[in-house]
């Protein structure tokens, strides 16, 4: 591991701590998280960050799902089911990520997210309703097919907002309302940070040391956020939701025209 600073020590593991938060209650917590590692830790080659950042939200994520599961009635099946086909469309990304430039990705994530966040605020009422009853065969299959294997494609392509998307898309295709929805996007998320830390695990690219002290400030946050919405209910998670998606766009818009 690089020599770092205690201060920049510190302050990565509050950021952290943050991100554990945001991504406990909503998803979009490596829009913290990976920003403050390229900068706490510039010297390091960006793979190294990559692989860090798996081995930190791994644990807040898993603490937001087991905190979830106790609370409320989430399909842990139905959840392993999305986070397996996940997993594989996040190989199939990653396979073709290198063909593919995110200066052409952002503007067409951009209009996606966008268009999220005029839904979101025209439909006032979306992801607030009392949960429907178990979802029916067909809208598993499609929660796979979106959730699963289409977001996990764009996880493995480019990334950014992953656990955002899951949520909305989880919420619309299974008519969960929010909290149903991070809760089960914890668990899809899982599936997928555990494939992806295996691969940086096996190319020797974690900062094993940095990751142990920042990963249980993450846990923390996760545990507080997965709690936290548990208690304020879908109304607070929407709030939140809107807040994370127009700071991806402006991240994305940043990276695009000024970064």
């Amino acid at each position: 591991m690089p020599d770092i600073s205690l201060t920049t020590v510190v302050v990565l593991c509050l950021a952290a701590a943050v991100a554990g938060w945001i991504d406990a209650v909503v998803g979009g917590g490596g829009l913290l998280l990976l920003p403050a590692l390229l900068i706490g830790v510039p010297q390091v080659h960006p793979s190294y960050v990559y692989g860090t950042n798996k081995a930190v939200a791994i644990v807040g994520t898993s603490a937001a799902a087991v905190t979830y599961a106790r609370k409320a009635p989430v399909e842990v099946g139905t959840a392993v089911k999305i986070g397996l086909a996940a997993l594989a469309g996040s190989m199939g990304g990653a396979f073709f990520a290198a063909g593919i430039s995110s200066d052409v990705l952002r503007p067409m994530i951009m209009v996606v997210l966008l268009g999220v966040l005029a839904f979101v605020m025209l439909r006032p009422a979306f992801g607030t309703g009392a949960v429907a009853g178990p979802p029916t065969k067909q809208r598993v299959l499609a929660a796979i097919a979106v959730a699963g294997l289409g977001i996990g494609f764009y996880d493995g392509l480019f990334g950014p907002g992953t656990g955002t998307f899951l949520v909305i898309a989880l919420t619309a295709v299974l008519h969960m309302d929010l909290v149903h929805a991070s809760a089960t996007a914890k668990i899809v998320n899982v599936c997928t940070n555990l494939g992806a830390l295996a691969m940086f695990s096996y190319k020797g690219t974690v900062m094993w040391q940095l990751a142990a002290g920042m990963a249980v400030f993450n846990l923390v946050g996760g545990t507080v956020g997965a709690r936290m919405a548990l208690k304020k209910g879908s109304g607070f998670v929407r709030g939140v939701l809107v807040v994370v998606v127009v700071t991806l766009v402006g991240k994305l818009a940043y990276d695009q025209w000024l970064g």
